[in-house]
Formats: C-alpha cells, structure tokens, sequence
C-alpha cells in the first residue's frame, strides 16, 4: 500500500496551485457541464500518467537498484524545489474551448502535464515503486482530488487555501522522500 498512498499524497500536494489547477478553475468557470470537465481530466490524466508510469518502470528496469535510488532521490529534492515556484496558467487556449467541454478539457489538460510535476513526480514514483498500474492509478487520484473540489467551489476554495505553505508542505514531502532514498542505498 505504500506506493498507492504515496503516490495519492505527493500528487496530490503537487498539484495544489499547479498550472493544471489553475486550468481546472478556468475550465470550470467555462463550461456549465461540471461532469464533462471531470471527465475531460480523468482521460487526459489517465493516458499521459499511465505513459509516464511506464517510461519510470522501463528505466527503473535498465538500472541498477542503487542508481535508481540516485537518480530518483536527486530528482525527488529538485522536484521539490520546484514546487516552491507558483505556476501561471497558459493564455493561449482559445482554439480548443470551441471543441466542447469534454474535448477541451481532455486536450488542454494532456498538454499542460507534459513535463509538469505531477507527470514527472509518477515517473520518479513508478521507477521507485516498479508499478505502472498502482502508480498510475494513485496518481489520477490524487490529481482527481485536488481538482474536483476547484470544480465545484472555485473561486472561493482557491482564496481559503494556503498556497505557500501547501507548497512549503509538498517540497518537504518530495526532499524527504528524496534523502530517504539516498540514504537507504549508501
């Protein structure tokens, strides 16, 4: 259960004030069929996670334990100082708002995670755990949970919660998760 659950928190705690967060706030405010944007966020996520999870395994498979542990305890501290740095949502997404919520959603939610946190911290996460499926699927979840609530309440969620010490919270998380990988191969 651990990969599952980390894997929940870490992208979870990611996500919070990430570029795709903001998306999901503008989408929402968008489009009156909550359940499409929803829908939208699931297939994009799914495929581009599930893709990320199998690159983590595959180069996990290619190396051995101790410079998995390396590389993905090094990766883990940088990721997470990165999460210290707000992202800004991108303007140039008017062509696509004309496909539909469904369709709109699905598209500029796959192309916001390519290279995002949340996708680079399910490979580092696949690599370490060895599972794509277990991996992937709490990564989903965990992007699920911190987007479908900003559906739903918005404007409103977005000023109550505390971004700097979310952010604060989840770069502790990743460094932590990071020298304990490190440590546990000395």
């Amino acid at each position: 259960m651990e990969p599952f659950f980390s894997t929940l928190l870490a992208v979870f705690l990611a996500e919070i004030g990430d570029k795709t967060q903001l998306l999901t706030l503008f989408l929402a405010a968008k489009f009156r069929n909550k359940w499409a944007v929803i829908g939208g966020i699931v297939t994009a996520t799914t495929i581009n996670h599930l893709a990320s999870a199998y690159i983590g395994v595959l180069a996990g498979s290619l190396m051995s334990d101790q410079v998995v542990a390396w590389v993905a305890g090094v990766s883990f501290i940088v990721v997470g100082m990165w999460l210290l740095v707000p992202d800004n949502a991108d303007e140039n997404q008017s062509r696509w708002l004309t496909l539909g919520a469904f369709a709109a959603t699905t598209i500029l939610f796959f192309i916001a995670e390519i290279g995002d946190k949340t996708q680079i911290a399910t490979t580092l996460l696949a690599a370490r755990f060895e599972s794509v499926w277990i991996v992937a699927s709490a990564s989903v979840l965990g992007l699920l949970l911190a987007n479908v609530p900003v559906i739903y309440f918005g404007e409103a969620l977005m000023r109550r919660v505390p971004q700097r010490i979310v952010r604060i919270a989840a770069c502790s998380l990743f460094c932590t998760i990071g020298i304990l990988s490190i440590a546990t191969h000395l």
